[in-house]
């Protein structure tokens, strides 16, 4: 599949939930998750090396509106509600439209 759409988004949790936020995240790849869609082609969660509450995620999906959709949904949406009180502030994000690479993990 090829990656059409992606985003980053920078997370900055309250201090100390780091690994919370993490933990979190990294469910979106169990069965059900956006994660696990076949749609969505590139899905990491890294940590800044010099501060553990700040969390990046960077996604690739074949389409936006793949992407829209499957945030839409029920499981998604869980993950977001349970987000927004472990952060300290309104998440950034950068969208983009990929050109080429790889992601093989």
């Amino acid at each position: 599949m090829t990656v059409n759409y992606g985003f980053t988004a920078t997370l900055t949790a309250e201090p100390g939930s780091g690994d919370r936020v993490v933990h979190l995240l990294l469910t979106g790849l169990n069965e059900g998750g956006p994660g696990a869609s076949e749609y969505c082609v590139v899905y990491l969660v890294s940590r800044s090396a010099s501060d553990p509450d700040v969390v990046h995620v960077t996604e690739g999906w074949t389409s936006e509106e793949d992407h829209h959709r499957i945030f839409a949904g029920e499981a998604a949406q869980a993950v977001v509600a349970q987000l927004n009180g472990l952060l300290a502030k309104e998440p950034a994000y950068t969208d983009y439209v990929p050109v080429r690479g790889k992601a093989a993990f």
